[in-house]
């Protein structure tokens, strides 16, 4: 079974085995980083033997890219909170999405290009390996995500409750609960205005950026049309020039007719024995 499978793919399965035996081997991202990375370098090393510098430089690129993405994937799934910290990690993740998606834009370039269908056909497979590869990173990214916010979710559910309970056992007056209650309502309305607001502006903001691609595309329409015209306009002048001139040779072809038939009756009338 394993004979069968890519070396990349081989490394990728790894890979996961470490994380899912990660608090028993007690090794920390980064560590796992550096083992996977080496490992995969020295893959790409012997099977690109008989590739390019370019080639093997893309292909350890990509394979870096992917050891980063899987080790802020880990970070994300390990993160207690708070939102901004997870909001950084996942900006950190978009941009090693971006960049793994251009290499791997790029050896796919660099395999169409090749002139041996052997090493054209196992870049290509390659190729469809780092992008399986990506589309499952994306998946587990999601999930990660997923469950990060459910724990800062229940983290905060229990920072209230706690805080509740222990506002409860504090204020035991009928007052102090009632203006509690009205506290926590006020605070509900200014939530919930506050929500109004963001969906208020997330629709002007829609709103905004339709109003402004009708605009680009009508400005577009309308220099296609100017230029339509324009070239119109350029056809008709040369038409009008090329007609000006062949008018001016009918008239001076005319005249040229009109002297020498004069001069010709002239000539008859006045000396007629020439």
């Amino acid at each position: 079974f394993v004979l069968h499978i890519p070396e990349v793919t081989l490394l990728h399965c790894c890979l996961y085995l470490l994380y899912k035996h990660y608090e028993q081997f007690s090794q920390s991202t980064e560590e796992l980083y550096c083992i996977y990375f080496q490992v995969s370098v020295a893959s790409c090393t012997k099977m690109a033997a008989s590739q390019d510098v370019h080639v093997r430089i893309c292909s350890q690129e990509i394979i870096k890219y992917d050891c980063e993405i899987k080790a802020l994937v880990q970070d994300i799934r390990d993160c207690l909170g708070p939102l901004a910290i997870l909001t950084e990690l996942n900006g950190k993740v978009k941009e090693k999405f971006k960049q793994l998606r251009l290499r791997i834009q790029d050896l796919d370039q660099m395999a169409k290009e090749q002139d041996k269908e052997s090493d054209k056909s196992s870049l290509l497979k390659e190729v469809e390996n780092h992008r399986k590869q990506m589309l499952s990173n994306q998946t587990a990214w999601r999930k990660a995500n997923l469950a990060c916010k459910l724990t800062i979710d229940n983290s905060e559910k229990e920072e209230l409750l706690q805080g509740a309970e222990s506002l409860r056992q504090r204020k035991t007056t009928k007052e102090n609960l009632v203006e509690m209650s009205s506290s926590i309502t006020e605070n509900l309305m200014n939530v919930s205005r506050m929500m109004a607001q963001q969906v208020q502006q997330s629709e002007e903001t829609v709103t905004t950026l339709v109003t402004s691609s009708r605009t680009v595309q009508e400005t577009n329409e309308e220099f296609k049309t100017m230029s339509g015209t324009i070239m119109l306009g350029r056809k008709l002048i040369t038409k009008y020039n090329r007609r000006e001139l062949t008018d001016k040779l009918l008239i001076f072809l005319a005249l040229a007719l009109f002297l020498a038939t004069v001069l010709y009756i002239l000539k008859k009338r006045l000396f007629p024995f020439i």
